[in-house]
């Protein structure tokens, strides 16, 4: 959140994610002050200066000792690769004879690590680890009063302009000298301090923040599998207290009405919201249950099927690309009259959470794997009277509502973590942009 006192000259912020050294002050400054960045650390006041990255860094690069010689790997030496460069860990390790025998080069923590090609070209770490480096890496080690963290907060900022530079359609290499002309603005040692140190905290919550998110995806997954039962079992694997009933074999079409989408022409659309809105897959993101803002309105002498509710149940019905056939979500909080359309609709039932949920589990991608016709540039058709004809388990009401508020409630919460994790990381793309010249 943002908050301040404008004058007609300067306007201060207060950026909450800030740590305590680093109040943030936004300036709108005229063409003359062409080293300054829109956003500036409160006291700090001095213009940048306009230094070449190879000025104020020592780099260099490693090497792969030779691996038709066992001897050179399995010993204690982290041997860093461009996808480790963020990581803590190494999947090989080199002797100290592979070490000697090879360009490999060793780093020590805190060092700017920079993956000059292949399919992390442009990444940027600091390195976590003392270890060696291969050849896609260049190592940048600041020189007295730089910061690295500084640096490494601007190469990410240039990360897409530095690849579209060199990399045009993901041909070529990035190369140490390339990298050592990079031209760029730097403030005096104690603005590279506090602007690295800001964005250190910054990444620090967003890395928490998507592990807490990919922890609850991983136990999301766990539970479908063991809330419901396998095949050829009639009970699951982790039950509520109090429910010990084995669940009955039903098929799909007797727990939920299926029904097809509306079908409309380009001539039915209107501008606007002066019709009735219609869902389509593009509304609706890959295994999330929401919506996206992609309206289309028809007008009203062009519906023909029932009004979605909330509580409905959406599945892709066709598609151009088969794997996306099947995507599904629940809604809620509908705003006005909507329908479906290019969709296959299972009417809400008092077990809709229930339902929503199982169709997270084996069953589904089961009937998937089979009741979707297409393949070999085909459109993807889902099979609503195969779909109608699956059996499914269900246990009784009592328990379909205590499974359907679990997977609720574990849904929002998911939901929660990856909203945070999103404005965190439009904050951070925001401040890369303001606070660097």
């Amino acid at each position: 959140m943002v908050t301040g006192t404008t004058s007609p000259s300067t306007r201060y912020e207060r950026i909450s994610v800030s740590p305590a050294s680093c109040s943030i002050r936004s300036e709108y400054v005229i063409a003359s002050h062409a080293f300054k960045p829109q956003y500036k650390c409160i006291n700090y006041t001095p213009a940048w200066e306009q230094r070449k990255l190879g000025d104020v860094t020592d780099s260099f690069s490693g090497g792969t000792p030779d691996g038709s010689h066992a001897s050179y790997y399995g010993g204690s030496i982290p041997f860093i690769r461009s996808a480790e460069i963020n990581s803590d860990k190494t999947e090989l390790f080199l002797t100290e004879k592979g070490l000697d025998n090879s360009s490999a080069k060793i780093v020590e923590r805190g060092t700017v690590l920079y993956a000059l090609y292949g399919a992390t070209s442009g990444e940027v770490g600091i390195a976590a680890i003392k270890g060696a480096i291969n050849q896609a890496i260049l190592a940048l080690s600041p020189h007295t009063g730089n910061d690295p963290l500084f640096l490494a907060s601007w190469l990410r900022r240039e990360k897409a302009r530095i690849v579209d530079t060199y990399l045009q359609g993901g041909q070529g290499n990035l190369s140490g000298s390339i990298v050592k002309e990079l031209s760029f603005a730097l403030p005096q040692q104690k603005e590279q301090q506090v602007i690295g140190s800001f964005f250190s905290h910054l990444d620090n919550l967003i890395t928490l923040h998507q592990r807490k998110y990919d922890k609850l995806v991983v136990f999301k997954k766990s539970m479908l599998e063991k809330m419901f039962p396998k095949d050829g079992e009639s009970v699951p694997e982790i039950r509520f207290a109090g429910f010990t009933d084995p669940w009955e074999q039903r098929k799909f079409s007797d727990v939920a009405m299926i029904k097809r989408g509306l079908t409309y022409s380009p001539t039915d659309i209107v501008d606007g919201a002066g019709g009735i809105r219609v869902l389509r897959s593009s509304n609706i993101n890959e295994d999330q249950f929401v919506l996206n803002n992609d309206d289309v309105f028809v007008n009203e002498g062009a519906v023909t099927i029932d009004l979605v509710h909330d509580g409905d149940i959406l599945i892709t019905a066709a598609n151009g690309s088969p794997r996306l056939v099947g995507k599904r979500a629940r809604i809620s909080d509908l705003p006005g009259k909507t329908v479906q359309g290019g969709f296959m609709l299972v009417a809400s039932s008092p077990c809709s959470d229930f339902l929503c949920a199982s169709m997270g589990s084996s069953w589904y991608r089961r009937f998937l794997a089979t009741g979707v016709a297409g393949g070999n540039g085909a459109i993807g058709n889902l099979d609503s009277k195969a779909l109608g004809e699956t059996t499914i388990a269900v246990p009784n009401d009592a328990e379909k509502d205590k499974i359907g508020c679990f997977f609720t409630r574990l849904d929002s919460l998911i939901t929660l973590h990856q909203r945070k994790l999103e404005l965190l990381q439009n904050i951070k793309k925001s401040l890369l942009d303001k606070m660097f010249v």
